[in-house]
């Protein structure tokens, strides 16, 4: 007679799936009441006073072009520098080339502090500026900040809140693993995302406020509102296939199949194992490698006294901007942000496999990544990039998404990158949902996989990269 175990770590799990789920399907509050916060959050745009404008190179303070090198660097040696990086690799025959590209190597943390009212966890939200931001204020983590902010290297105010994620913690951790940022843009960046738990009375602040899990998914399908360090640690979140009724405008088979998917228990089309040896025999077979050279050597960008771009105009430009914020722990501030050219292409296809919904995700290298490759949304591209080339060496199925059928789309917003080093960066996020008649063989760069095996995936470190965490947090809206 065979015997199940029911472990402690498991049923902990489960239970914290389960409070999580809860608190998902809690659309309103009385702690904030949704008209309480809209009221708050206009607001705070209105009250704070905020001024972000470019300025030409020679205007940073604190920033200087090293002599040897030409890196543009702070003066304190902390914070982040703006090298050039040499990529070579063997990765779909892309050769070799150079870029900028920003150099953070703290890691810093993303957290958010949750607490329960009435039974139900609310998020400690914050309304944060960030210089790069499309509309200055967005919905962010309780602590966003990197190792030179919360060590005090700017010598602003202290930052609300850190003492719950810094050791020794008063607090309970619930989610806490390393992540990585735009690998195209940041060179090995990586950040640590919490969600960590206090019972003790919390200090409000008139800056912050508590939401349950579902106001923040309803927030998440409007456009520019929750910023993305805000979803990269809501992705890590685990849930459980909800009991309740259906809280997304889309009905029938798509949710029966999606909550199918996050359940652990259900069948996929690829183990778990056997998606872990796929991913790790492309990094195993394919060669990546990355070389620092100096800012002023590298090829194809041209250096103006307002911007460093490329020659035929394409991808991001590096730029300088003044910094004016009531609410930062500083106030006024020169530094520089990565800008892109243009709004980004980012897309999961999805479709039923045996009745479990299956996200298609690509093994995509990037010129920062840390480790080879990392799991990416299906397409994941700054369309303009690709529009002079061939189809044959355009990103595969980005025909197929930017002609999708309205009827198919089951989340469609337009999103913010991190706003405390791009400029106005933003991409259009999409679900899109493929019939049956998509073939199930997929080229060898790609795999489809179920909601839970993505989560389980997110307990560590570089296997989905922020915009396929974007995009799971956007997913998990639908239900």
């Amino acid at each position: 007679m065979s015997v199940t175990i029911d472990r402690p770590a498991d049923r902990r799990g489960a239970d914290l799936s389960r409070r999580f789920t809860t608190s998902a399907h809690a659309l309103d509050s009385e702690v904030t009441p949704n008209k309480v916060f809209h009221d708050w959050f206009d607001e705070q745009r209105r009250v704070n006073q905020f001024d972000v404008r470019p300025i030409p190179f020679a205007e940073l303070t604190g920033w200087h072009f090293g002599d040897g090198d030409g890196n543009l660097r702070h003066d304190s040696g902390k914070f982040f520098s703006v090298e050039g990086l040499h990529v070579s690799t063997d990765w779909e025959d892309r050769g070799s080339w150079m870029q900028p590209i920003i150099n953070q190597p703290e890691i810093g943390i993303l957290g958010i502090v949750v607490k329960e009212f009435d039974g139900v966890l609310h998020c400690l939200m914050q309304a944060k500026m960030e210089p790069g931001n499309i509309n200055t204020i967005q919905l962010s983590p309780t602590v966003q900040a990197t190792r030179s902010n919360y060590t005090g290297v700017h010598r602003g105010r202290g930052i609300p809140y850190l003492e719950y994620f810094a050791q020794p913690r008063r607090s309970r951790v619930l989610v806490d693993a390393l992540q990585s940022e735009q690998a195209a843009w940041f060179l090995h960046k990586r950040n640590r995302n919490m969600v960590v738990e206090v019972v003790e009375d919390v200090e409000p602040h008139p800056d912050f406020c508590w939401l349950t899990i579902g106001q923040i998914h309803q927030l998440l399908l409007r456009d520019n509102v929750v910023n993305m360090d805000a979803r990269t640690v809501l992705s890590c979140v685990p849930f459980e296939a909800p009991n309740g009724g259906a809280r997304g405008i889309v009905r029938g088979g798509y949710r029966e199949g999606l909550l199918r998917s996050l359940s652990a228990d259900t069948r996929s089309l690829h183990s778990t194992g056997e998606i872990l040896s796929w991913l790790t025999e492309a990094k195993a077979r394919h060669e990546l490698v990355q070389r620092s050279v100096p800012l002023h050597l590298v090829e194809r960008w041209h250096q103006r006294e307002d911007e460093i771009g490329h020659e035929e105009g394409k991808y991001f430009k590096v730029i300088a901007v003044a910094v004016g914020a009531s609410n930062r722990e500083v106030t006024q501030w020169t530094q520089p942000l990565l800008a892109p050219v243009e709004q980004g292409r980012v897309a999961f296809l999805v479709r039923p496999i045996d009745g479990v919904l299956h996200l298609l995700m690509h093994a995509k290298m990037e010129a920062g990544v840390l480790d080879v490759t990392e799991l990416a949304p299906t397409v994941q591209c700054l369309p303009g990039s690709f529009a002079d080339l061939p189809p044959e060496r355009r990103p595969a199925y980005l025909d197929l998404v930017t002609a999708a059928d309205p009827a198919s789309i089951r989340y469609d917003t337009v999103q913010s990158e991190e706003g405390g080093r791009f400029y106005r960066a933003d991409n259009r996020y999409q679900v899109i949902e493929v019939g049956d008649d998509f073939p199930l063989q997929v080229p060898e760069e790609f795999r489809w996989v179920t909601v839970a095996q993505a989560t389980e995936l997110l307990r560590h470190s570089n296997y989905l990269n922020i915009q396929a965490r974007s995009l799971l947090a956007g997913l998990h809206t639908t239900w």
